[in-house]
């Protein structure tokens, strides 16, 4: 059946109602939890009003949605095959020659669109958002209203020189005026690939601006040179507070178009990029995992007479089975994080053996 067909269009509006449906349900009930917890974990804190708890929650609902979306698709589909089903519509689809293939063309088509919606134009969105949530949450528990999310450990950092040299700076402690990013005992490290130093900057303050550091109080060293001492120095580099700051946000926080740049970045820096690069990867293959998500739903909810199981079998049946995914799921990835394999088989064995599974099935139920 095409998705075009008069059929096809049918049932894109059944799954699309359903889906924003439950969506809305999932987001009222996730809104409502968050807005409690905050406020239980903020009753000891006069300073913060009821204002900055509802920012707090709603900037990090498009993370916490993020994580049950394969479940409001599962659901949405359940609801809409179950429904489909009790009226007989189904099994007046399958006797007028439509496959049970046919039947779920149309619906895996909106679905994957639906995914593919989400990480190219919600991403970005929610990735700001969590970005926002992180410096408030950050402001919050520093009781500082101008704090931004640096390290209270200061700040390392490594970034490629050229093809032979890196720089390492590591500042004492860090904090933002405006555009500019301020730093106090500052120490940048060049060395070669083999890790041999072949210079030494330290200063007693930076200011980092466009394309350049600022360094006041400047000494350098070099191997068999006299120290060369400075009231200030400009020094070079490619880094700008947003690319300092992501060294303190999650990937969950980074959009999925900056995601490829950032992990050249770190790549060509010498750092790990694999929470990035299995994020972005993850983001990849997730129209995907929704559609097999999809596929569970028709186990459990395309039926063609209602004496093989009640609604209690295909609640129960269902959500076991999204959470076993979703366990599997997270099980995988962190091997993959780990190096135990690589990031591709690690993101796309979670959505294979839920789909294989659920069409082996489906072809013994339906057409075995």
């Amino acid at each position: 059946m095409k998705p075009t067909s008069i059929l096809g269009r049918y049932l894109t509006k059944q799954i699309l109602f359903n889906f924003f449906a439950v969506l809305f349900m999932v987001v009222s009930v996730v809104m409502l939890f968050e807005v409690v917890e905050l406020l239980r974990r903020t009753a000891d804190r006069p300073e913060v009003g009821f204002g900055m708890v509802m920012k707090l929650a709603f900037t990090k609902l498009p993370k916490t949605v993020e994580m049950v979306f394969p479940f409001v698709i599962m659901i949405a589909a359940m609801a809409t095959f179950w429904k489909l089903s009790k009226s007989n519509e189904f099994v007046i689809m399958r006797a007028a020659g439509v496959s049970i293939w046919g039947f779920l063309l149309p619906v895996m088509t909106a679905v994957f669109l639906v995914g593919l919606v989400n990480i190219m134009m919600i991403n970005p969105i929610s990735a700001r958002m969590y970005d926002m949530y992180e410096t408030l949450y950050y402001r919050m528990k520093t009781k500082n209203p101008n704090a931004v999310l640096f390290s209270d450990q200061g700040l390392w950092i490594r970034e490629a020189i050229d093809e032979n040299n890196v720089m390492v700076l590591q500042a004492k402690s860090l904090r933002q005026e405006k555009e500019d990013l301020l730093m106090r005992g500052v120490t940048i490290l060049e060395m070669d690939r083999k890790s041999q130093p072949s210079k030494r900057i330290e200063a007693f303050a930076g200011v980092l601006q466009e394309g350049k550091f600022v360094l006041k109080d400047v000494h350098v060293f070099r191997p068999g040179y006299q120290t060369e001492s400075m009231g200030s120095m400009e020094y070079k580099t490619s880094l700008d507070s947003e690319r300092i700051k992501e060294n303190f946000v999650e990937p969950e926080a980074i959009s999925f178009w900056a995601l490829p740049e950032i992990i050249d970045f770190y790549e060509s820096s010498g750092f790990s990029a694999q929470r990035h690069r299995l994020r972005y990867y993850s983001l990849l293959v997730s129209p995907l995992l929704l559609c097999a998500m999809v596929l569970v739903a028709a186990v459990f909810a395309l039926r063609p007479n209602n004496r093989r199981g009640g609604v209690m079998y295909l609640v129960v049946g269902g959500i076991t089975t999204g959470f076993l995914v979703y366990f599997m799921t997270q099980l995988v990835y962190a091997f993959g994080i780990n190096g135990y394999i690589p990031l591709i088989l690690a993101v796309s064995t979670p959505f294979l053996i839920t789909s294989l599974i659920s069409v082996s099935l489906l072809l013994h139920l339906e057409d075995g």
